[in-house]
C-alpha cells in the first residue's frame, strides 16, 4: 500500500514538472523519469490512436488546477482504459493505462454503498 501511495506521489510530481515544460505541437516522444514512462504527443493524434488501436472513447473529463484537462478513455468491449492529461498548449500525455475497466452505477449522495 505504501509503495502504491509513493508511486502515485512521484507520478503527480512528475506531471507538475513535465507538463508545463512540454512544447506545443511536440512530436510524439517517450519521456522516462523515476521508472515512470510517459507517451506524449498532439492530443488529436493520441485520441485517434486510442480509438483506432484500442477502441477507447472518452468516458469522463475534468480540470487539473491550471495544469490542463484530465480525460479517461475506455473500451467496454476490451476492458482497456487510458488516462490522458492535456496541457493548455495542446500536448497530451498518457499518464496511466490498464485493463478490466468497469462502469459503476452512480449513487445519490448519502446512499449506502
Amino acid at each position: 500500500m505504501k509503495r502504491a501511495l509513493m508511486s502515485a506521489l512521484v507520478l503527480t510530481t512528475l506531471v507538475g514538472i513535465v507538463l508545463p515544460a512540454a512544447p506545443a505541437g511536440a512530436q510524439m516522444a517517450r519521456v522516462q523519469m523515476a521508472r515512470v514512462q510517459m507517451v506524449c504527443g498532439k492530443r488529436a493524434d493520441m485520441v485517434r490512436q486510442l480509438d483506432e488501436k484500442y477502441g477507447e472513447t472518452r468516458r469522463s473529463m475534468g480540470l487539473a488546477e491550471g495544469r490542463g484537462v484530465v480525460e479517461l478513455y475506455a473500451s467496454e468491449e476490451t476492458g482497456s482504459w487510458t488516462i490522458l492529461i492535456t496541457s493548455p498548449q495542446g500536448t497530451a500525455c498518457m499518464m496511466a493505462a490498464g485493463q478490466a475497466f468497469q462502469i459503476e452505477p452512480v449513487q445519490a449522495a448519502g446512499s449506502p454503498a
